[in-house]
């Protein structure tokens, strides 16, 4: 994981040196932010490719924090919270997080996320003999440039929206399974997933769709799972 830049965002010093040791390990660049508010100003002035970013922080929380570098960045973001509650989880996927990992944690699997995450992001589009450019009725996404637009105007995604975007555009018309999506995307077994595969849906609906309940592109097939409308 050379030449990768990681931000870890924590109000604990400990719990930022603990990270910063294990991604160090792996050859990782780490930056450190004690809040929110400082993350900004470090995402500002430096090459950022992922973020590890807990919720509870003063001065600007995760959720916060979260929503403000999505109005400019796609970068992965993974959040850390000492709260396991799945509204806790929802919220923060809902604000444009990709991942989440509830403390204490093994600092070897929130490597393995990061890994995971990184390989994700940057290889994106990168498919061999698959086509660049995908329109389908005016909704039109770029492998190569990592966007996706709707009759010419750029709509912001997460990696992973555009990650199930790009899973269901490819394959127009197929039906995908919640645990199919959430394993080809999050690539990762299936355990307890509707919950997020429906937010990051909900959220792609919210940015693509002139109205997100009367879907015209990503549709429901109730008791299977979603497809992209031909």
């Amino acid at each position: 994981m050379e030449d990768f830049n990681v931000l870890v965002v924590d109000d604990e010093k400990e719990i930022r040196d603990v990270i910063a040791i294990y991604l160090k390990n792996e050859g990782v660049t780490v930056l450190k932010a004690k809040d929110g508010m400082e993350a900004l100003e470090i995402i500002n002035e430096h090459q950022v490719h992922l973020i590890i970013l807990d919720i509870m922080m003063p001065n600007m929380d995760g959720i916060s924090t979260t929503y403000k570098i999505r109005e400019q960045k796609n970068i992965p973001i993974i959040i850390l919270s000492a709260k396991s509650e799945d509204a806790d989880k929802i919220l923060g996927l809902h604000m444009g997080a990709d991942d989440y990992v509830t403390k204490p944690f093994n600092p070897m699997e929130l490597v393995a996320r990061v890994k995971s995450q990184l390989r994700r992001y940057i290889t994106l589009g990168t498919y061999e003999g698959i086509k660049k450019i995908i329109d389908l009725n005016g909704l039109t996404l770029d492998k190569s440039a990592k966007e996706v637009t709707v009759h010419g105007d750029l709509v912001k995604l997460t990696p992973i929206e555009f990650r199930i975007v790009e899973l269901l555009i490819t394959n127009a018309g197929r039906v995908f399974s919640i645990s199919e999506i959430y394993e080809r995307v999050w690539n990762e077994p299936c355990y307890n997933a509707e919950n997020t595969v429906a937010v990051h849906i909900r959220k792609i609906r919210e940015k693509i769709e002139i109205d997100p309940k009367n879907p015209r592109f990503i549709k429901v097939v109730w008791g299977i799972g979603y497809k992209m409308e031909k």
